[in-house]
C-alpha cells in the first residue's frame, strides 16, 4: 500500500533528481533513497554503539578473560587427552 505525501525540497536538489530519474520514477527513486540511508546509517550508529561500548568494557572484558584463561586451558588439554586415548575402528 502507498500513501501520498507532500514534501518541499530545494531548487538544487529537484535539479539533481531530474537528471537521475524521470518525473514518473521520483517516488520509486525516492522510497530507495530513503530506505538506504536509513539502513546505512542505522548501521553506522550501531557500529559506533558497539565501539564505544567495547571501549568502556575493554578493562572488565580483560579482567574476566584472564580469569577464565586457565579453566579454559585446561578444558582444551582434557579434550585432546580425551581425543587421543579413543580407538580408531577399522572399517571392513
Amino acid at each position: 500500500m502507498s500513501k501520498r505525501i507532500n514534501i518541499i525540497l530545494p531548487d538544487k536538489t529537484v535539479a539533481v533528481l531530474d537528471q537521475v530519474t524521470t518525473k514518473g520514477n521520483r517516488s520509486r527513486f525516492i522510497d530507495r533513497a530513503v530506505r538506504k540511508l536509513v539502513e546505512t546509517e542505522g548501521k553506522a550508529n550501531l557500529r559506533t554503539l558497539l565501539k564505544e561500548e567495547a571501549i568502556e568494557n575493554a578493562e572488565r572484558d580483560l579482567v574476566i578473560s584472564a580469569e577464565w584463561f586457565p579453566l579454559e586451558e585446561e578444558a582444551a588439554r582434557r579434550a585432546e587427552t580425551r581425543r587421543s586415548r579413543k580407538p580408531t575402528r577399522k572399517r571392513t
